[in-house]
């Protein structure tokens, strides 16, 4: 599990453990966080590997999970070369363990290779709308290009892939200044601080539990090795940024208000994923409303507040 330590990853570790898996955890801890793993540190199958997969990995294992890579802009605007890195070097480097093990590898690819989409909703025949050359480029077409050698990968040696494409998740283990919408917001509701959008608040996100969607990416490793991907999976549920900030302070009961700031470059307008596919082999149906997410993520910030405060 490369990324094993970050918001998904860590969850994911968990949850194959659960399964009655063997789990080694990779990860250099540039965004990911050893906190994220203290609940399964003693679990006598899991294993954790300091190591950054711009550099060859030697390990025997039969499947690979390749979700390393910083995911928030925040975190990979700030080292940009080292992003494109992540996601280019690091494919070539887990797809070559893959091809020497026989095993199958699955890809944790993005909607952002959609860019700032013209296609609404998003389905997976639709190329995107990028700019190769803006601050997002990094790991948009980081990410782009690493379906391509999954792909390559795959049609030239046979390799088993698993490529799905992951819109806005969110959840316990985030980050708390990820710069990711739901974690800023609820890190300023509860702190009782402006809250900040950018443009008119009007752009759209549609926003997965993380337990949903660790539930879709293991039906999806395993099916049959044919089903390959890409596969969209997400909520396909759409708010727009000032529904969900004033949800937001309605959940956490803050005095905070909602303050305007200038768009970003290249921030997409609109994002929903298109799940036809996702439901029609995988039978993807996410099942935890964004309320009853959003309620349990505060929890779990609050808690961290509550820890940090009594440091």
């Amino acid at each position: 599990m490369t990324g094993g330590a970050g918001f998904l990853g860590s969850h994911l570790c968990k949850r194959l453990l659960d399964m009655g898996k063997e789990v080694i955890c990779v990860d250099n801890f540039y965004t990911g966080s050893k906190d994220n793993l203290l609940p399964i540190l003693d679990n006598p199958y899991f294993e954790i590997i300091r190591h950054d997969i711009c550099n060859p990995l030697y390990v025997e294992v039969d499947e690979i999970y390749n979700l390393a890579c910083p995911a928030s802009p925040v975190h990979y605007q700030s080292d940009p070369i080292q992003t494109t890195k992540t996601s280019v070097l690091g494919a070539l480097h887990m797809l070559g363990l893959a091809k020497r093990l026989g095993a199958t590898i699955f890809q944790a690819s993005t909607s952002e290779i959609y860019g700032d989409p013209k296609v609404h909703p998003q389905t997976e025949d639709y190329f995107g709308h990028v700019n190769p050359i803006g601050k997002r480029a990094c790991y948009d077409e980081g990410k782009r290009c690493a379906e391509t050698l999954f792909f390559d990968y795959h049609h030239k040696h046979g390799l088993p892939i698993k490529l799905v494409r992951i819109f806005n998740t969110y959840g316990p283990n985030m980050h708390p200044n990820d710069g990711r919408v739901v974690s800023n917001f609820i890190m300023q509701a509860l702190e009782n601080k402006p809250i900040t959008l950018y443009g008119t608040g009007m752009q759209t996100r549609s926003f997965c539990y993380y337990s949903d969607l660790l539930d879709g990416i293991l039906a999806f490793m395993d099916t049959e090795k044919s089903v390959v991907g890409p596969i969209n999976l997400g909520n396909p549920v759409e708010v727009s940024m000032v529904e969900l900030a004033n949800l937001i302070v309605s959940l956490t009961g803050s005095s905070s208000k909602l303050v305007f700031k200038t768009l970003p470059q290249d921030d997409p307008i609109k994002r929903r994923p298109n799940i036809t596919l996702a439901k029609k082999l995988l039978d993807f149906k996410p099942k935890v409303s964004l309320e009853e997410g959003l309620l349990e993520t505060i929890k779990y910030f609050e808690s961290m507040l509550t820890q940090n405060a009594s440091i």
